[in-house]
């Protein structure tokens, strides 16, 4: 099968290969690919960032999620069957979407919502289960609570806003003039233009953050929370708390201890709770989202579908920060 991998990390290009079809457990689905989208997790694992949580071997298969057609099922599968159309993001052992073909556990797959071409339906797994994660699982999001989510015009803040709407929140974001008519499209309350306005002068006893950033804007973030108050990153740092979940052991913990000591002392001084979430699939979670989207109450945001031989400019692009939106391959 035709794949997109890379032979070493670093800021290195992808290149088209010919690969090994997937081989299929017992649990597992074959999926012929029909699209898949481009994500940050992407490039941090292209880049090596991420080799303290996940190692892989080369050469790599990149891509995290993907929607497509189950063409064969395993002796063991029960819930799919051959001719289903689904969307899924795979478990990070089994990564390998901007490719022809993948198995996939059924735990991690559902039904494609009725609604979505395949481009728009690959959109949404790994945005979607990052979101609903942080919100239900982590912030556990109420109606008439106050949440901040970072760049609300980017791939995870488009759907994060939508979320944040459907639960009930009032939901301020960060977005320059060319993001405004879209974050205000999808629902947000208040919106702040990161490149004339300081968010943390401006919002004030917030129940919640969803940061995607990382960095400076994570660090302010703490400044805008009530006590009490949470913050889920994805773009931050892992903490000593979840390299002990994860089960790092003791070295990785003491390693992700001192890199998120600055957060930990600020966690201390606001009173608050700092969450890195390194987000799980799940099938019964897309199915949830499924719902949503066939009722009207979450919409796909595309910005643009590149074609499966333009993978490496579709990198590139979602590398820019250009995109409102996500970015997809079109691979069937």
């Amino acid at each position: 099968m035709r794949a997109m991998v890379i032979d070493k990390y670093g800021k290195v290009p992808m290149r088209l290969a010919e690969m090994p079809a997937p081989e299929m457990e017992d649990y597992e689905v074959l999926a012929e690919i029909h699209a898949a989208s481009i994500n940050p997790i992407d490039f941090k694992i292209r880049d090596g960032k991420v080799k303290l949580l996940l190692k892989y071997k080369m050469p790599l298969i990149l891509g995290n999620d993907f929607s497509g057609v189950v063409v064969k099922a395993g002796a063991k599968v029960t819930r799919f069957q051959v001719g289903d159309e689904i969307y899924a993001r795979p478990r990070k052992s089994k990564i390998g979407t901007f490719a022809e073909y993948i198995a996939v556990h059924e735990d991690d797959i559902a039904l494609k919502p009725k609604n979505l071409t395949f481009e728009e339906a690959a959109s949404i797994p790994l945005v979607g289960l990052t979101t609903y994660q942080a919100f239900a699982d982590i912030l556990q999001l109420e109606k008439g609570q106050k949440i901040l989510i970072q760049a609300g015009a980017g791939g995870v803040g488009t759907f994060a806003i939508q979320l944040a709407k459907v639960m009930g929140a009032t939901v301020a974001t960060t977005a320059s003039i060319a993001g405004t008519d879209l974050v205000k499209s999808l629902g947000a309350d208040e919106i702040i233009n990161y490149k004339t306005e300081k968010f943390e002068d401006m919002l004030k006893s917030y129940d919640a953050v969803f940061d995607t950033l990382g960095g400076e804007s994570l660090e302010k973030s703490f400044d805008i929370l009530k006590d009490g108050g949470k913050i889920v990153s994805v773009s931050g740092l892992p903490n000593a708390r979840f390299a002990k979940e994860y089960g790092s052991g003791f070295f990785k913990t003491l390693l992700f201890s001192l890199a998120t000591k600055k957060l930990t002392a600020l966690e201390k001084k606001h009173n608050v709770q700092y969450t890195f979430l390194f987000m799980e699939p799940s099938g019964e979670q897309l199915r949830i989202l499924a719902n949503y989207i066939e009722t009207g109450k979450i919409k796909p945001v595309i910005d643009k579908v590149f074609p499966f031989g333009d993978a490496q400019k579709a990198m590139e692009y979602a590398e820019s920060g250009r995109a409102k939106g996500k970015i997809i391959l079109k691979i069937k």
